[in-house]
């Protein structure tokens, strides 16, 4: 993966920034997807934050490197905090980390998003929590995909400030929309993942220690939404 030739996540990522946008990629790594979309003439302009040195460096190489050093600009930054009013951002990018992490960088820099902006989220697990905070803000899903690749499942979530709305517990775990499209990457998601529920509820009947009621249940519970899922 380079500037030019963006991995199959990042790929699928791309294709849902809107054409002309004023791009942030929070926790931008070596700043590939900013600086793709901008060879490709599909961004006017963009922000690639990092909090850590190495990948800010990293960024600010690929940038350079590529001559785009008046069009992107590489901050040093904690999550959003990348974000000044003055760069009118039209879209967001976060990828790459856990659904849990990328909600706490959207909760805590709240005072940097407009409510105009399109969230590109590519959460490495953690789904659940991401959703309900997009929910609990106003967000709606616009758009779900999943994709496997490197023996992992990755899921881009697309969500834009809309006015209250509600999801279920079970289309919080699942996707709304990918439990409505069902495609054959989700399904085999699910049926990996049940069988592994299956394993951990065996593994707590044999153990020896007691496994708290609330865990099991949880596992249980977990392991019912899958079956009636793929039914």
């Amino acid at each position: 993966m380079n500037q030019q030739t963006l991995s199959m996540r990042l790929e699928r990522v791309a294709a849902h920034v809107p054409a002309g946008a004023r791009l942030a990629d929070i926790g931008s790594d070596h700043g590939y997807l900013p600086v793709a979309l901008m060879r490709r003439g599909a961004i006017a302009t963009a922000v690639a934050g990092e909090v850590a040195l190495t990948p800010f460096h990293a960024a600010e190489r690929t940038v350079r490197e590529s001559s785009l050093e008046q069009r992107i600009t590489v901050r040093l930054a904690d999550g959003l905090a990348a974000i000044e009013a003055a760069d009118r951002i039209t879209a967001i990018s976060i990828c790459g980390m856990g659904g849990e992490t990328i909600r706490d960088i959207l909760d805590s820099g709240k005072a940097h998003l407009s409510g105009q902006e399109r969230l590109i989220l590519q959460p490495n697990g953690g789904e659940q929590p991401l959703r309900q905070w997009l929910m609990e803000n106003d967000y709606r899903i616009l758009c779900e995909e999943l994709l496997r690749e490197n023996r992992f499942d990755y899921e881009i979530i697309v969500a834009e400030r809309a006015g209250p709305v509600t999801y279920s517990a079970e289309e919080l775990y699942f996707g709304p929309l990918q439990m409505q499209a069902r495609s054959p990457a989700f399904l085999a998601k699910w049926q990996r993942l049940l069988r592994v529920k299956h394993k951990t509820l065996a593994h707590f009947a044999k153990a020896r220690q007691a496994v708290p009621e609330d865990k099991v249940e949880d596992v249980a519970r977990q392991a019912r939404w899958i079956t009636e899922l793929l039914a």
